[in-house]
């Protein structure tokens, strides 16, 4: 290849490699414009189910937290952020699954659901109020205080999930 042709190539190439578009990837699913928003509240959210397992606030509050410390550059503060999380779990339900041919069924289901509100100072249109829930199913012959602390933390880091792809994903 000669001068001559790669002196094309480059008139082709140079207005490319100094123009100013870009390509932002952003692998943890997280669309905030952090030119806009830069703090988070998340407020605790009390356990109001019927059902009360005393370590489920605390699991879930931790997963929440945790969740938007890790995968975003948002700084969590106690007041008046920019975004806004608050809510309460509303649900710790078990009921019986698969029965077998006896009468008896073989596995239970543990559900979760926290109803969340989302609000967001900078974009009203994207506030929300909605209600998250997971399960997953154990043996039947456990006991639940024999699951529920490992049950609990696989579902709400599920639910964490679920709200915040609701909340800052916006794909």
């Amino acid at each position: 290849m000669g001068w001559s042709n790669i002196g094309k190539i480059l008139v082709f190439l140079l207005p490319l490699l100094l123009s100013d578009c870009s390509i932002s990837y952003k692998f943890n699913g997280a669309s905030i414009n952090y030119d806009l928003v830069k703090t988070i509240t998340i407020s605790n959210f009390p356990n109001q189910a019927q059902l009360v397992y005393p370590e489920l606030e605390s699991i879930f509050m931790d997963k929440l937290r945790n969740r938007y410390i890790q995968q975003t550059r948002l700084k969590l503060v106690d007041n008046n952020g920019d975004l806004e999380l608050a809510g309460e779990i509303v649900g710790f339900d078990i009921a019986p699954m698969a029965v077998q041919a006896d009468g008896y069924a073989s596995k239970t289901k543990l559900t979760i659901s926290v109803r969340c509100r989302f609000t967001n100072r900078v974009n009203p249109e994207e506030d929300f109020e909605q209600t998250f829930s997971s399960f997953l199913e154990f043996d039947a012959g456990l006991m639940l205080t024999d699951v529920q602390y490992e049950l609990s933390q696989q579902i709400t880091t599920e639910i964490s999930d679920m709200i915040f792809n609701a909340s800052v994903a916006n794909w």
